[in-house]
């Protein structure tokens, strides 16, 4: 076990460890620490607490200094200056007509490097984009291809619940997140209703699956053929959450289903699943990429 700091470099994202060497920083506080990347201005989101020494991935860096007001100003300058060279990269990307969308800019706190984040459909060669933006910069410049949801992530937004995209303010990275998720959470496969303002599946639908796959474990297959306290019947309906199922009665075939629980009944032939048909899950397939 060793003891470290988790900090955040930027906004929501990955925790970075650090090795506090010895201090105490409250939750809240801003360091400056040393990274690959350089020098950067970051936001401690985890206090001294001991970690398993295979979950550190790499040699621990020590924390550098807390950061202090002069510090702040400097990473507002940082912003300002960010967001003009966001407009001249974007006017070179024209001049070299760069099949790709530019999303985001962003300055290491020492200005070591300059980062543009970009999107694209495949490849794009932009050496000479990088050529041109460190003749005019006077810097180190990296340019980063980044995927829709990351692109969500850095510009955020508003989700269909109305509340911040969980990527931008509190997820620590992205989740695989499946049509199969969708389907045992018994949702409407309909991509506008489950997919986010990225595109791809929305990230809340892998919160409550653990939930769901289990209670699912418990229930039968829709049209299974079961035993009731009631008689013998077909399942119509599942009510997952309430562990219940909805049985139209072999001795009732015309009258309303009957509510039983699970626990209450046997089943005498399970039903197989519902197969989709193959293009609508290659399509509902294009919704799990990132």
């Amino acid at each position: 076990m060793t003891e470290v700091i988790g900090v955040r470099l930027r906004g929501a994202g990955k925790i970075y460890y650090f090795d506090p060497a010895g201090q105490s920083i409250d939750v809240g506080s801003h360091v400056i620490v040393e990274t690959i990347r350089g020098v950067e201005y970051g936001e401690v989101v985890k206090s001294r607490f001991p970690l398993e020494d295979k979950a550190i991935e790499s040699s621990l860096k020590p924390i550098v200094r807390l950061a202090d007001e002069n510090d702040a100003q400097i990473v507002a300058q940082n912003e300002q200056e960010a967001k003009k060279a966001m407009e001249i990269c974007a006017r070179k990307i024209l001049k070299h007509n760069l099949a790709m969308k530019l999303v985001d800019a962003e300055y290491t706190f020492d200005r070591g490097k300059l980062l543009f984040y970009f999107t694209a459909d495949g490849r794009v060669d932009f050496r000479e984009l990088v050529k041109d933006l460190a003749s005019e910069f006077r810097t180190r410049i990296e340019l980063r291809q980044i995927g829709v949801r990351d692109e969500a992530r850095l510009l955020g937004g508003l989700g269909v619940c109305g509340r911040p995209f969980c990527c931008s303010t509190f997820l620590d990275g992205f989740q695989p997140v499946s049509i199969k998720m969708a389907k045992e959470q018994n949702l409407s496969l309909n991509p506008v209703k489950i997919s986010g303002t990225c595109g791809r599946l929305m990230c809340c639908l892998k919160y409550e699956h653990d939930v769901y796959a289990e209670l699912l474990r418990l229930m039968p297959n829709m049209r299974s053929v079961v035993s009731t306290p009631e008689g013998r019947g077909v399942v119509v309906d599942q009510n997952i959450i309430g562990g219940t199922v909805s049985v139209r009665l072999d001795k009732q075939k015309d009258a309303s289903p009957k509510v039983f629980p699970v626990k209450k009944i046997k089943v005498l032939r399970e039903a197989r699943e519902d197969a989709m048909d193959k293009r609508e899950m290659d399509a509902l397939k294009k919704l799990e990429r990132d």
